[in-house]
């Protein structure tokens, strides 16, 4: 699919669902997620939660995902990109 004249980057089902995570958090005002957390609610292992995030990290045009922190379980700092048009989900 082509949007704006750019080829729309397809994700697999697991990452969908963590991005769709992700943006209701930070419409609720979160910035910060734990792995464990996000694993709990989408029914995913902390692992699979991690490796998405790290592919999400490179390949995500949307938000600004960083590792954080990694003590009892690796924090994300996760912010909308400047570049990114409002409302994108």
């Amino acid at each position: 699919m082509i949007q704006d004249g750019q080829f729309r980057r397809q994700y697999t089902t697991t990452q969908q669902k963590v991005l769709t995570y992700l943006k209701n958090g930070i419409k609720k005002g979160d910035r910060y997620f734990k792995s464990r957390y996000i694993a709990k609610d989408l029914g995913l292992s902390s692992k699979e939660v991690g490796m998405n995030l790290a592919i999400l990290a490179e390949t995500c045009e949307e938000l600004e995902i960083i590792r954080w922190s990694y003590s009892n379980s690796t924090t994300w700092m996760i912010r909308q990109q400047a570049n990114a048009p409002d409302g994108v989900g």
